[in-house]
């Protein structure tokens, strides 16, 4: 995997997916080894044309040299819980590039635009030796902001004629953008499009998801105005000038890179802390207690929040 080897890292990935105590090991083996790859998010609603917009950026980016890794997250099969490969289809122009390598991830049931594991995932494509990492996130809607912590630059994706034109001045997902991408911009409203988005930007940054936004751009990197661009990447036009908008915000966030690594990996960290302890509770849990706890819930003969206290006390006296 180390190597580059295309079926060794198909391997790697299934295994990070898994979440498995194998999983923790291999990523416990490779973390010296990563760091190098840049990590770019792209999100947006379904139907802003990200997967032909990863393509054409795709493009762009091994014409200068560069190897890239994709991880593309899809929604989950109801019946067999994988990835349904939507995105991945779209992608077929690279399927024979020996330094592109494209991954489709299921969601399986989280929230946020990602899969819980996009970010280990992001790491086997690192170790491997790929330059930039792309993360397209599910298109979900306008809660997609786990991204931000995910990735070194996130863009967010519109198109025009997607609705009213207070949709793409909406708070949550519009505020985590450090370049706004108007795709099909060959569609009628595609200037008004970016103006709204303009005008949004203009109005300052006073909710709680900008407040986020702040945190993680401490420094010089709240003096960046988020650029917009427009793009038409079927032909693929303009996303040249996005290519070079996303080396404009590394080359103006490179002081700051560490620190804003440092940021995501708290919240990482604050996650996994979670999800383990959760996991030993259960574990060290009798049998059924679970079941036994939700019932007396459900009757109300006991509230949550001592429900959870009593497990808690179980799990720790076991």
């Amino acid at each position: 995997m180390l190597a580059g080897e295309p079926r060794a890292i198909a391997r790697a990935i299934s295994v990070v997916e898994d979440e498995t105590p194998e999983a923790a090991a291999l990523i416990g083996q490779i973390y010296q080894r990563t760091g190098r790859a840049y990590l770019i998010g792209i999100t947006g609603a379904p139907g802003t044309g990200k997967s032909t917009l990863v393509d054409a950026l795709t493009g762009e980016i091994r014409r200068s040299g560069q190897t890239v890794g994709i991880i593309a997250v899809d929604p989950t099969s109801p019946f067999t819980g994988g990835a349904i490969l939507g995105d991945r289809v779209r992608m077929t122009g690279h399927a024979g590039d020996t330094g592109v390598y494209i991954r489709s991830m299921a969601t399986r049931g989280h929230l946020g635009g990602l899969s819980r594991a996009t970010s280990d995932v992001a790491l086997v494509l690192d170790a491997a030796g790929k330059d930039v990492v792309i993360i397209e996130t599910v298109g979900v809607g306008q809660d997609e902001v786990d991204i931000v912590r995910t990735a070194d630059v996130s863009i967010v994706v519109v198109v025009p004629g997607a609705g009213d034109d207070v949709q793409a001045i909406k708070a949550g997902i519009m505020e985590i953008g450090d370049i706004f991408v108007v795709n099909k911009a060959d569609r009628e409203g595609a200037d008004r499009a970016a103006q709204a988005i303009a005008a949004n930007l203009s109005l300052g940054e006073a909710t709680v998801a900008s407040a986020l936004r702040r945190k993680l751009r401490e420094g010089n990197e709240s003096e960046w105005k988020p650029p917009i661009v427009m793009t038409e990447a079927t032909r693929p036009l303009g996303v040249d000038e996005l290519w070079r908008q996303i080396g404009r915000y590394r080359e103006h966030t490179a002081d700051r890179q560490a620190d804003r690594r440092r940021e995501r990996q708290r919240f990482r960290l604050r996650d996994l802390l979670a999800r383990t302890l959760v996991q030993r509770v259960e574990a060290s849990l009798p049998a059924g207690e679970i079941d036994r706890m939700s019932e007396r819930v459900a009757k109300r003969e006991l509230d949550p929040y001592s429900a959870v206290t009593e497990m808690i006390r179980i799990s720790l006296t076991s």
